[in-house]
C-alpha cells in the first residue's frame, strides 16, 4: 500500500545500503483479537517494504579521508552491508511485536535513543560514531586521525564493532547544525565534535535524545556553557599562556612590542588572550591587537602587524588563525618576527613555537571515553578532562630563518623540534 498502515503497536526501522541507495522500512503491526494473551489484541503481522531512492548528489558535510600512510586502513562507515541491518531490523521488529503480545495492559514503548545515564550494545552489535570536526586544518585532523585509530585499537583488542562517519562542518553553523540533526536521525551512539563551536552545535542538537557528546579539544569548557550537562564529557587543552610567554621573554628579554593575533569568532581565544594582556601590563611590555574571521583578514592582520615593527607574536588555541597559518609564516619569519602560538599544528605549518598538548594524545584520550560512553553510559564521568600540555615545540626551518637556537627553552622543559608540512 502507498499510505502507512493503520497501527496500534507498530516500529518503524530504516536501513540504509552503503553501495546502492536504498530503503527499507519494516513495520510491526497489531490488531485487535480474541486469540491474544492482551485483551482486545488480535495477532501480530510485519509489512515488509524495500524501494531504491532518487540518486543524490554527494552530501558536502561527508568527509572520505586518506589517513596518512602506515597509519591505519579505513573506509568510512567500514563495516555496515544490507545484510546486517536487515538482521538487525527483523530482529529488533520481532522483539518489539512479541512484547506487545506479551506485556500488561496500558504499557507504552520506550523510545531510549539516548543514553545519558546508561548505555548497552546496539541490537545489531555495531557502535555507530560521527566525528565532526568544525573545519578542516591540521590540529583537528590530527585528532581525527588518532581518534579512528584508538576506536580500531579497541575494536580489534575488545571485539566488538565500531563503525564512523567524519563530517567536516566548513566552520559554518547552518551547516553545522544540518550535520546535527542528521546524526540524530540517523542514531548515532555518540558524537564526537572536534572544536568548540562544533561542540556546541552538537551539544543543543543532542538535547532531546541525550546522546551521548564527547568532543575531542574545547581549550575552556566553563566559558563555552559545556559543563553541568548530563550528557556531555570530553577533553581540553587550556593554553598554559604564562609559560608561553615566559618562552618568548628567555628568547628575547628585550621584547618591547608584542602583536596579539586572533579571531574574535573563537571562544577559545577569550581567556588566553585576557591573561596575555594582563601578564604583558605586569611586564611593562606594550602590545597591539589583530583580529581576523577569513583567511584574507589573517594575511592582512598579519601584514600590519609587520608594518607595525612588532617584536614578536603571540596566538592562542584558535581555529581561524590555525587555518591560514601556512599563508601568513614566511613573511612573519623574513620579517625577523617569531610567531608564538597555542598548539603543535601551527608549528608544523610554519609558527616558530609552542608550549600546547600533544594532539594524537588527546585524540586518543577522547576516544577512549566515547567508548566508555557509548558502552557503559555516562554515569561517573567529569564534566571534562584536562590533558596535560607543556610539551615544548620548535619549527627548526623558522627557528634558522629566524637565526634562534631551539636550546634557548631547555630552561624549560623538554623541547622537540618539527619541520614545516602542509598536513
Amino acid at each position: 500500500a502507498d499510505g502507512d498502515p493503520p497501527v496500534i503497536h507498530r516500529a518503524r526501522v530504516m536501513a540504509r545500503e552503503a553501495s546502492g541507495r536504498c530503503k527499507t522500512s519494516i513495520w510491526v503491526v497489531s490488531q485487535e483479537c480474541s486469540s491474544c494473551p492482551m485483551d482486545g489484541i488480535r495477532g501480530c503481522f510485519f509489512i515488509l517494504r524495500h524501494r531504491p531512492l532518487a540518486a543524490a548528489p554527494p552530501s558536502p558535510t561527508r568527509t572520505n579521508f586518506s589517513p596518512k600512510p602506515g597509519n591505519m586502513e579505513v573506509i568510512v562507515m567500514k563495516n555496515n552491508t544490507m545484510k546486517k541491518l536487515l538482521t538487525a531490523a527483523l530482529s529488533l521488529s520481532l522483539s518489539l511485536s512479541l512484547a506487545a503480545c506479551s506485556g500488561g495492559s496500558g504499557s507504552a514503548a520506550s523510545n531510549g535513543s539516548g543514553s545519558g545515564s546508561g548505555s548497552s550494545a546496539p541490537a545489531d552489535g555495531v557502535y555507530q560514531v560521527a566525528i565532526v570536526r568544525q573545519l578542516d586544518h591540521a590540529s583537528m585532523n590530527e585528532i581525527r586521525d588518532a581518534i579512528i585509530a584508538q576506536l580500531d585499537a579497541r575494536e580489534a583488542e575488545l571485539n566488538v564493532t565500531i563503525d564512523y562517519e567524519d563530517f567536516n562542518g566548513n566552520n559554518d553553523p547552518s551547516t553545522l547544525a544540518q550535520i546535527g540533526a542528521q546524526i540524530i536521525a540517523d542514531g548515532y551512539d555518540v558524537i564526537i565534535p572536534i572544536g568548540t563551536t562544533a561542540a556546541q552545535q552538537m551539544v543543543a542538537t543532542a538535547e532531546p535524545t541525550q546522546t551521548p557528546v564527547v568532543y575531542g579539544t574545547v581549550s575552556y569548557p566553563e566559558v563555552a556553557k559545556l559543563t553541568g550537562i548530563p550528557y556531555v564529557t570530553g577533553t581540553s587543552d587550556a593554553l598554559n599562556v604564562e609559560l608561553l610567554l615566559d618562552m618568548m621573554l628567555a628568547q628575547d628579554p628585550e621584547v618591547k612590542k608584542v602583536g596579539l593575533l586572533y579571531s574574535l569568532s573563537e571562544d577559545n581565544s577569550k581567556t588566553p588572550i585576557a591573561e596575555a594582556k594582563a601578564y604583558l601590563e605586569e611586564k611593562g611590555i606594550g602590545y597591539t591587537e589583530k583580529t581576523a574571521n577569513t583567511n584574507d583578514e589573517v594575511i592582512t592582520a598579519a601584514s600590519a602587524l609587520i608594518a607595525e615593527d612588532v617584536d614578536a607574536i603571540f596566538t592562542p588555541t584558535d581555529n581561524v588563525i590555525m587555518s591560514a597559518e601556512l599563508a601568513i609564516y614566511e613573511s612573519l619569519a623574513e620579517a625577523g618576527i617569531p610567531h608564538y602560538t597555542g598548539a603543535d599544528s601551527f608549528v608544523r605549518n610554519g609558527a616558530f613555537a609552542t608550549c600546547g598538548v600533544n594532539y594524537t594524545d588527546l585524540g586518543a584520550e577522547t576516544a577512549d571515553l566515547a567508548y566508555q560512553a557509548m558502552t557503559g553510559g555516562m554515569d561517573g564521568l567529569e564534566d571534562y578532562y584536562q590533558v596535560a600540555g607543556g610539551l615544548i615545540t620548535v619549527n627548526s626551518e623558522t627557528a634558522a630563518a629566524l637565526a634562534i637556537d631551539p636550546a634557548v627553552f631547555e630552561s624549560l622543559g623538554q623541547v622537540t623540534t618539527v619541520t614545516t608540512t602542509e598536513d
